[in-house]
């Protein structure tokens, strides 16, 4: 009896190892791809026009790669591992050299769409080789063949895809997850190849391709050690003063920074994704302005949107008779930073800590559909709306949706932007407030690290506009009185209502208001 193994036997392993790269190289590549635009996003903002960019430029950039490949196909295998091999080292430190870029040089833009090219060129070179290698390894009909590399290879992008916010970035950070996934890539687009046609290539060329290998696991070997300190000198580069907690989450770049005031008094400031968020040297004017008008009529249970620092809802703790509160922030690491980071447990006096106090780490637009319950304020404190994430959170939808956890007779704050650096948006939000059925009463005053600063109030059930005045008896306030209320409310001639529309989830006019009025600064 032979003993003899079939051709398609002997084949199994080679053909199986091979999808396997396929697998894990598409699994890299598209952790590159979303690499970049999350960076974008963290560092320009624009986060539409990031992602557009980037995918189209590298879209465009796998056309071109695929048919550069096509005169390689006689030596597939060593141009395979020569393909992987660049792939690994550029996309591995491809966020380490655009984060470079964007502190040292200033120009993110123009190093991006190179990156994004050449990353795109490379992976479009993959296919065409890794079609002639597993034809190779067993001959077999083309619609078969393609068929089978493209499942593979898009479930490889699936993983990829779902791997980068749910382990990569958790875990590693943007900088050491992209130099991870290089070393992921080098080892299976070019290790694997040669192991599985070792016998094919001269011994000569094998130890090249071997040694290249080896060089490109060095170089983002030695990228990842240095790869904190590289981040820390970058992002100081980055900010006016020294910085003393930064992190990336997978929804924001946190920073706080310390120095001393002009005042004498340590001036601890809050950035996310850049933007500054509050000083502590004048943050209770902002605080005070936009808590208290809203907390004037009834208010044992009130919502917090936004805030997750805790200095809103340190305002609202300050009155004995509020009951209950609930703080709905996106971002975990941010409660988190507010409840257990000193320097700003110190500031929001422990707010987090209050029995009073339920933290719900959500969506706001999501959690607000599926709400149960009614709330008599509702203090809403989100970023300015320049990102399409955010400008959902200013839609006439979202204010519908709000209706549904607000009580009779309850009142409604929300931080407006701008009037003076930003009108257009701004009077946008008083617009769309007034698009979901509310009466609105705006008011505006002066933050000297924000510069003009407005708020709206809000009441649900229409007729005539709020009334902007404090509690009969308010706990003290530093900043805010009955008066400076009062003068508030009145905007001067040149920023007074402007013809805007107002936004919904469709046509989210806010957010290019808001890009367009703040690019002039």
């Amino acid at each position: 009896m032979s003993t003899t193994r079939s051709p398609a036997a002997s084949s199994r392993l080679p053909r199986f190892l091979l999808l396997l790269a396929v697998f894990l190289c598409a699994a890299c590549g598209l952790v590159y791809e979303l690499a970049l635009t999350a960076l974008g996003s963290y560092l320009i903002g624009n986060s539409v026009m990031q992602t557009s960019v980037v995918l189209s430029v590298m879209v465009f950039a796998m056309g071109i790669g695929s048919l550069a490949a096509k005169p390689l196909r006689r030596r597939a295998v060593g141009a395979f591992a020569l393909v992987e091999g660049l792939l690994a080292l550029v996309g591995g430190l491809s966020v380490l050299a655009l984060y470079a870029a964007f502190a040292w040089l200033r120009v993110y833009t123009p190093a991006m769409i190179v990156i994004a090219l050449v990353v795109g060129i490379l992976i479009g070179a993959e296919i065409p080789l890794l079609m002639t290698m597993l034809q190779r390894i067993r001959r077999q009909e083309a619609g078969g063949a393609v068929a089978d590399m493209f499942a593979v290879d898009y479930i490889g992008a699936l993983v990829g895809g779902l791997c980068f916010p749910l382990l990569l970035l958790p875990t590693f950070g943007q900088l050491k997850g992209a130099l991870v996934v290089g070393v992921v890539n080098a080892v299976a687009g070019v290790i694997v190849v040669l192991w599985i046609f070792r016998k094919e290539m001269r011994r000569v060329v094998r130890t090249a391709l071997l040694a290249g290998v080896a060089g490109v696991l060095a170089v983002l070997t030695g990228a990842y050690v240095l790869a904190d300190d590289i981040e820390i000198s970058a992002r100081q580069r980055l900010y006016r003063d020294p910085i003393i907690h930064s992190e990336t989450t997978p929804y924001q770049d946190i920073v706080v920074t310390r120095s001393s005031a002009f005042t004498g008094e340590p001036d601890l400031r809050l950035f996310l994704n850049g933007d500054l968020q509050f000083s502590s040297v004048d943050e209770y004017r902002y605080h005070e302005a936009l808590v208290h008008p809203g907390l004037s009529g009834e208010r044992s249970s009130v919502l917090v949107l936004g805030g997750g620092d805790g200095l809103a809802l340190r305002e609202v703790l300050r009155y004995e008779d509020v009951e209950e509160v609930t703080l709905v922030d996106l971002d975990p690491a941010m409660t988190r930073l507010a409840d257990s980071f000193a320097p700003l447990r110190g500031l929001n006096d422990g707010a987090m800590d209050d029995p009073r106090v339920t933290v719900r780490n959500t969506d706001a637009f999501t959690w607000l559909r599926d709400v149960d319950r009614r709330y008599d304020a509702v203090l809403i404190d989100f970023p300015d709306p320049d990102t399409a994430a955010l400008a959902k959170l200013y839609s006439v939808e979202f204010f519908h949706l709000l209706r549904g956890a607000l009580a009779p007779g309850s009142s409604v704050v929300v931080q407006g932007g701008s009037p003076f650096f930003a009108p257009k948006s701004y009077w946008s939000v008083v617009a769309t407030l007034r698009a979901a059925g509310y009466a609105t009463t705006e008011y505006q005053v002066d933050v000297p690290s924000f510069g003009n600063w407005g708020f709206v109030l809000a009441a649900p059930d229409g007729g005539e506009p709020p009334e902007a005045r404090l509690a009969e008896n308010p706990p003290p306030l530093r900043f805010l009185d009955e008066a400076v209320l009062e003068a508030a409310t009145v905007f001067p001639v040149d920023r007074r209502p402007q013809d805007v529309r107002a936004s919904t989830l469709m046509d989210p006019v806010i957010l290019e208001y808001s890009r367009h009025e703040w690019q002039a600064y």
